[in-house]
């Protein structure tokens, strides 16, 4: 029978628990973005505990936090330009007929 870990039964938790956040905060876009962060996380420490025992763990690791930066740092920036232009962040307000 296969041990399945602690860390990897917490992080396939969080993995889950982040995608059904995401599919019920439809009303402010800041909660979206939120949501995704806390499943780029929990992605980051599924890699760390399940390549724990082979010898690419810090390559892939620097790869998937290094994109998670850049996935936290581009939908912070849609979401200033957003509020900008239409004033909030509700997702009921965006029209997307609009150019």
């Amino acid at each position: 029978m296969m041990k399945i870990s602690y860390l990897y039964a917490v992080a396939i938790t969080g993995v889950l628990l982040s995608i059904l956040t995401l599919s019920l905060q439809y009303k402010h876009l800041l909660s979206a973005l939120l949501s995704l962060e806390a499943m780029t996380l929990n992605l980051f420490l599924l890699l760390v505990t399940v390549s724990a025992n082979f010898n690419f763990e810090a390559s892939m690791s620097l790869i998937l936090i290094t994109m998670g930066a850049c996935e936290a740092s581009l939908g912070l920036a849609v979401l200033v330009s957003l509020i900008r232009t239409h004033g909030n962040d509700y997702v009921s307000s965006f029209n997307s007929q609009k150019c």
